[in-house]
């Protein structure tokens, strides 16, 4: 048992210190990481003071996920290029700490829009990565269609897409939420106002304001200005934008195939499997063997 322990401890240690020379390994990211790390901390604290546990939850959250990228880079041997490296780190940023703690997708108009069409365009590139990383034969991999390797990033950025819009409408219904931001509308067309009961639909336009009936009759004027639209018309506008970031990667990575991988834009945002020379969990066991070795030649 003990030695289970020690194995654990010395398996933890080596990950540490490999994440920890990942982290170094470009000074540009690694410089982004240290930046984004002390506003974290800080504003972990200042949640703390205010007694923001919520607050406080998304900001330990988003500290742990900005050492994601560097953990799959060592555990999965992937070597993500320093564009990809800082565009997730910065949307992880912008996503938790200024989207949801200092409510930038109520302050301002459109933050909701810009990162859903990058998270389209961050998937696609994952999504196409995907292909040439499960494939052992990089050559093989650029005789697959240049189609093909589009339509595969295209689909997974959209996959993901609508996994998140089905987590959003979940959490809406079940603890009440509201991460499907409602929409104010002046007219809506339905079928529910149909006089005769039938499928054709009423259109009703100019709408003013809503009025609540509560349980005792009593009535409630919202003063919303129009129609409350309970998350549709957001939900759609997510999926059109995440359609629009898959597509433009869509686009490029279908040329990058076509080329076989010439050297572009696009591959500052397509991992590769990591060299020898790079895979610091490696080095670092290696060299843990062999100071083991020494020690026990003495």
């Amino acid at each position: 048992m003990n030695d289970k322990r020690k194995l654990g401890k010395q398996r933890r240690r080596e990950l540490r210190r490999a994440i920890e020379m990942e982290l170094k390994e470009h000074r540009s990211s690694f410089l982004v990481f240290s930046v984004l790390r002390i506003l974290v901390i800080v504003c972990l604290v200042r949640q703390a003071f205010l007694h923001n546990y919520e607050g406080l939850f998304l900001s330990a959250l988003t500290l742990l996920l900005l050492y994601i990228p560097s953990w799959i880079q060592v555990r999965l041997r992937i070597e993500i290029p320093i564009g990809l490296e800082i565009a997730i780190l910065c949307f992880i940023f912008a996503a938790e700490i200024l989207g949801e703690i200092n409510a930038f997708y109520i302050v301002i108009p459109g933050w909701d829009t810009i990162l859903h069409t990058l998270n389209g365009f961050l998937c696609a590139a994952v999504g196409f990565s995907l292909v040439l990383l499960l494939n052992d034969n990089e050559k093989l991999t650029f005789e697959l269609s240049p189609f093909f390797l589009a339509l595969v990033a295209f689909c997974f950025s959209m996959t993901v897409g609508v996994l998140w819009e089905f987590f959003e409408c979940a959490m809406d219904r079940f603890f009440l939420l509201d991460m499907q931001k409602d929409t104010i509308l002046h007219t809506i067309s339905t079928v529910n106002l149909d006089p005769a009961g039938g499928n054709h639909p009423v259109v009703v336009r100019d709408i003013q304001d809503m009025i609540l009936v509560h349980g005792d009759g009593t009535r409630q004027a919202l003063g919303l200005g129009g129609y409350l639209d309970l998350g549709l018309r957001d939900t759609m506008k997510d999926l059109f934008v995440n359609f629009i970031g898959a597509l433009v990667f869509s686009v490029i990575g279908f040329f990058y195939a076509r080329g076989r991988g010439k050297k572009s834009m696009i591959s500052l945002f397509v991992p590769r499997r990591k060299s020898r020379n790079r895979d610091y969990l490696s080095m670092v066991k290696r060299k843990n063997e062999q100071t083991a070795e020494k020690k026990h030649s003495l």
